[in-house]
């Protein structure tokens, strides 16, 4: 899904959690099940820090991120979410959805790529908002 050399890092309660989701027999679709498998390649390949240790710019759950897609103007902003939350309307999207899975982990400035239907995409986290 991404193809930055750059490492992951997630908050330790962040990680319990999402393996608790992706473990935990929740109620999921085939779709869901293929990003699960996505987003628990990610988790491996994360480094796990506390919460004190967090770095403020990095997307995490609950964190108000915005994007841009290379080449456009519009900017997405949106927060991520766990599943039961998720909510296109308000603007919450789960990190279960391939966005989620693409951006969780990263910081802002860096680029991700992600499949959608018309191919691969990059996008360029502009800004990540944390809550403290």
């Amino acid at each position: 899904m991404q193809n930055t050399n750059k490492q992951l890092v997630l908050r330790k309660d962040d990680y319990n959690l999402l393996i608790s989701y992706l473990t935990g027999g929740n109620k999921r679709t085939a779709f869901d099940r293929r990003n699960a498998e996505d987003l628990q390649g990610e988790l491996k390949k994360a480094k796990l820090v506390n919460k004190d240790d967090f770095p403020p710019d990095v997307v995490r759950l609950n964190s108000i991120v915005r994007i841009k897609a290379e080449g456009k103007t519009e900017i997405m902003e949106f927060m991520l979410v766990t599943p039961d939350k998720a909510d296109i309307k308000e603007k919450r999207i789960s990190v279960m959805a391939p966005i989620g899975t693409a951006l969780i982990g990263f910081r802002k400035g860096q680029k991700v790529k992600w499949q959608v239907p018309a191919g691969k995409k990059t996008f360029k986290i502009l800004e990540v908002i944390n809550e403290q």
